[in-house]
């Protein structure tokens, strides 16, 4: 061997050490999906935890991207903004609404000045890995960082020599709502509450939010803000206008629109004050019953940051991947990390949450009570891999669905903090709760969860909140344009029964399995009532008239780009026609058999009319592989939109990760195989990214306690499972019980 080749090898074998010696946690870059619309954010947080610290950067600067108001923002969060106006406390990841973002803290020197607009700062020096975030701000010389528990979150500020402020704005963050109240307690110590909700323009969700907020030092002056505004008409809507006034006695109890607290302090060159806040949707001495149990006297900001980090690296420790890039290791383990953001846990550390849409208090039996159920995203893949992977999380979340319908009488459809906000379409926890069933995880009340779905799918529109527009779906198979109209989203009468289709299809299977046979063969009925929509001179979905006539003039690429467009929800025609994930034979056959069927999907790809970041053509690759010589297009397809939307980037997810679902795609998709039919217990396979994949099982759920996924190149194309070859479908019995899934590839 020649020095070069020598010198290669050492290189290679280096680096190959270096990747063998990272944790999976030293792969995340918290910073991926920050602008393009991912809308997540580099902050703090725990798995599944309710609180989350993130830098607050979409208000108080004309230089922001949009809009200096923070309210136009459904992120804290935007990679490409460089003015920063604190740290926002409890905060959603991957959603396309505002909401919550609140308890803004941040930290400034010299004289006192509480508006927003003017003691925000510039910013450098930004680091973050999961659970912790640090940052510097250039107008103060303040170095910022935070970290997080399940239920409290830590700042902990370096300050320079001279006069320095820590502000608490209760008036601001995402939320649509501004009224909150504040209570001295202590020198160091202040409580109160702030509400928020109106997620998605629902006026219906609006819900408190309780907190105590402790700082390690007591301060030289403190006292209240609050916003004066002009007593003019105008003025009263307009929540630009106005002048802070400071209320340095600090013996009442301030409340209001826009109201904030101050602490100043005589600081020495690189003096730390921290800032603890605990959070609870019960209470204000909930609140601070989990401050003081998950940072007792003696906890300090370094062991909270590693406990975060610990739990972080425990958690995606559950599948190792093996001989991937270094980009490739980061997508896969940031990807995994956004999966385990959402659903968060609900209740407090004495078990106490909030009833769904009451005002009752209630304590959990036993598990966690989790919330934030983006259900019309999740149940397309997340569940799936949460089923497989997670199963004790898993089984939690359909749980507290299910609890959910005991306590209003209807499953979830976008759940947030125990209150409906009755966002995008369908009713997907059917799906959901009969796919974790078929799977095996059964250790919930079935009756009642079987009792809802039968609800929601007969009850006539009119008292139905999940399904308002049913009747003419039962009636004639689908529903027409003009029907029903939602308050945000317009006539999506298309996009609706779609999605009808695709939970009465999975309902169908549990009504057989209970004996409902008739009931069964009724839904089965109604799951093919997709054909209406098909028309073949446009060769796509296409709304129908009141009449049953297909809407004429119709353009079936109009609604590209989240353009509303009658019939379709953020999409196009495009978007929605293969869509029919649990009859893809019959849209084969309606569509003139496979060659046309193949070509047309091509043309999909070929022609930009598939949108990655589009829940209903989500799956669309995965088509491929259901056309008998055509099964290579799969994992070409996949492989290329994995390298072009997912990257290391801030860009590098493909517009909002949907708490977690375009991820989940992502994850599923490098490890080599998809659940393509929600609802039913089947994956399709594609080739994996890696040589290796290692998943960890639990043996009481699945019966065996490890599956490993090869890739092997240079041979005959075959893909074999424990040395027998296997079709481009796999059963999730199958798959689990097996040993070794092995792909060989020609190249």
């Amino acid at each position: 061997m020649n020095k070069a080749k020598a010198l290669m090898c050492l290189v290679a074998a280096a680096s190959v050490t270096v990747m063998q010696a990272k944790d999976p946690v030293d792969w995340v870059n918290p910073f991926i999906g920050t602008t393009n619309f991912g809308t997540t954010n580099p902050g703090a947080v725990t798995p599944n935890g309710l609180m989350s610290v993130s830098p607050f950067n979409v208000m108080g600067s004309d230089t922001n991207r949009f809009d200096k108001d923070s309210r136009w923002w459904s992120t804290p969060y935007e990679h490409t903004n460089s003015y920063m106006t604190g740290f926002s406390h409890v905060n959603l990841s991957g959603v396309g609404c505002p909401e919550v973002g609140s308890l803004l803290v941040m930290a400034t020197t010299g004289t006192l000045d509480v508006d927003y607009h003017n003691y925000g700062s510039a910013y450098h020096g930004e680091e973050a890995s999961p659970g912790w975030y640090k940052v510097e701000f250039d107008k103060y010389d303040i170095r910022a960082e935070v970290t997080a528990t399940k239920r409290t979150g830590r700042i902990r500020f370096t300050f320079p020599e001279g006069k320095s402020n820590i502000l608490l704005n209760l008036g601001e963050g995402l939320t649509n709502e501004t009224g909150a109240t504040v209570h001295r307690i202590s020198d160091t110590e202040i409580g109160g509450c702030k509400l928020l909700g109106t997620f998605c323009y629902n006026s219906g969700a609006v819900f408190p939010i309780y907190f105590v907020m402790r700082v390690s030092r007591k301060p030289a002056e403190e006292g209240f803000w609050k916003k004066q505004r002009p007593m003019t008409a105008e003025a009263a809507w307009d929540n630009t206008s106005g002048k802070y006034k400071l209320y340095p006695d600090y013996g009442k109890t301030m409340a209001g629109d826009d109201v904030g607290v101050y602490y100043c302090y005589d600081t020495t060159a690189g003096e730390q004050i921290e800032v603890s806040m605990g959070v609870s949707f019960v209470s204000e001495d909930n609140a601070r019953q989990n401050l003081d149990a998950e940072q007792p006297d003696g906890t300090t900001f370094d062991g909270l940051r590693a406990a975060a980090r610990k739990e972080w690296n425990d958690q995606l420790s559950r599948i190792k991947v093996e001989g991937g890039t270094p980009d490739e290791n980061t997508v896969f383990y940031t990807a995994l990390y956004h999966t385990l953001i959402h659903p968060n846990i609900l209740q407090d550390v004495n078990g106490q949450y909030p009833a769904m849409e009451g005002n009752e208090i209630l304590t959990t039996a036993d598990g966690d009570r989790y919330t934030v159920f983006s259900l019309w995203d999740t149940y397309r893949n997340f569940h799936q891999l949460m089923t497989l992977v997670y199963p004790e999380k898993q089984i939690g979340m359909v749980r507290s669905m299910v609890d959910m319908s005991k306590e209003w009488g209807w499953l979830p459809k976008w759940e947030l903090f125990g209150r409906e906000t009755f966002t995008m379409e369908g009713d997907p926890a059917i799906p959901v709760i009969v796919d974790t069933w078929r799977k095996g995880l059964t250790d919930f009340d079935i009756d009642a969860a079987y009792e809802a779905m039968v609800k929601s799918a007969t009850t006539p529109g009119k008292d139905n909140p999940m399904r308002p527009d049913i009747d003419p779906y039962v009636e004639k198979g689908y529903i027409p344009l003009g029907f029903f109209a939602g308050d945000f989203s317009g006539d999506n009468s298309v996009s609706h029964a779609l999605e009808y289709y695709v939970a009465d299809n999975a309902l169908a299977w549990l009504a057989e399995e209970r004996g409902d046979k008739e009931f069964a063969k009724a839904l089965r009925e109604r799951a093919a009532g997709w054909r209406n929509y098909y028309s073949k001179e446009s060769g796509t979905l296409r709304p129908l008239n009141a009449d049953g006539t297909f809407l004429t003039p119709f353009n079936p690429r109009q609604g590209e780009n989240f353009e509303e467009v009658p019939g379709f929800h953020e999409g196009s025609a495009w978007n929605y026609t293969f869509f029919v994930p649990h009859d893809v034979k019959g849209l084969v056959k309606i569509m003139g058999g496979n060659k046309a069927f193949t070509n047309k999907l091509v043309k999909v790809f070929e022609d930009g009319l598939y949108d990655p970041a589009n829940e209903p053509d989500i799956a669309y690759p995965y088509l491929f592989s259901q056309i008998k010589g055509e099964e290579w297009r799969t994992s070409a397809t996949v492989d290329s939109l994995l390298h072009k939307f997912f990257t290391v980037n801030p860009d590098g997810i493909p517009g909002n990760d949907d708490t977690g679902t375009m991820s989940a795609w992502a994850v599923f998709s490098m490890m080599g195989f998809y659940p393509d039919i929600p609802g039913v217990p089947e994956y399709t396979l594609v080739t994996p990214t890696f040589d290796r994949v290692t998943i960890k099982l639990d043996p009481a759920v699945h019966g065996n306690d490890t599956l490993v996924i090869e890739k092997e190149k240079g041979g005959k194309a075959s893909i074999t499972l424990d040395g027998r070859k296997v079709p481009y479908r796999i059963s999730h019995s199958d798959l689990v019980k097996g040993k070794k899934l092995k792909f060989t590839t020609t190249e």
